[in-house]
């Protein structure tokens, strides 16, 4: 449990980790090497946690609960209305689609995808530097993982 927290406190910062995932989640732990794996809450997946790199690959659900703990617009990205269907069917956000971006995400980032009317459309990694999304105008902005069809 501290592992996890410790992780989500690094990656999103300081205090997250204990309201993100708070006393009564699970965590699946693999077998093979004994780390954790995923992270459940009331039986719905609010993470994952990343092979590569060992950090937090959020769920819909995980966005959720973040962007409540977050200070308003962190890790944050606003899509155009025309992007939102794309974004609906699992499709990545194209920088010329983004109206506005949180500037101090960076490339590789766990970021949260809104429409401007603040609903949840996705959650994806970051390709481009928040100061970058919106500026051009060819070129992926973020990789869509997980996305809410329900959204539109």
């Amino acid at each position: 449990m501290d592992v996890i927290r410790a992780i989500s406190n690094y990656q999103f910062g300081m205090d997250v980790g204990e309201h993100l995932f708070p006393d009564n989640v699970v965590i699946e732990v693999s077998k093979r090497t004994g780390k954790p794996r995923r992270v459940y809450l009331n039986g719905k997946l609010l993470a994952t946690i990343r092979c590569n790199d060992g950090l937090i690959a959020l769920t819909v659900e995980g966005a959720m609960r973040l962007r409540e703990l977050l200070p308003y617009g962190r890790f944050k990205v606003i899509a155009s209305d025309d992007a939102t269907k794309f974004i609906a069917e699992g499709k990545s956000l194209f920088s010329k689609h983004v109206l506005k971006a949180d500037p101090k995400i960076l490339p590789g980032d766990e970021v949260i995808i809104e429409n401007d009317k603040g609903e949840l459309l996705a959650v994806g990694k970051a390709v481009i530097s928040g100061c970058e999304m919106g500026k051009f105008r060819r070129g992926l902005a973020v990789k869509v993982r997980k996305f809410r069809s329900e959204a539109l």
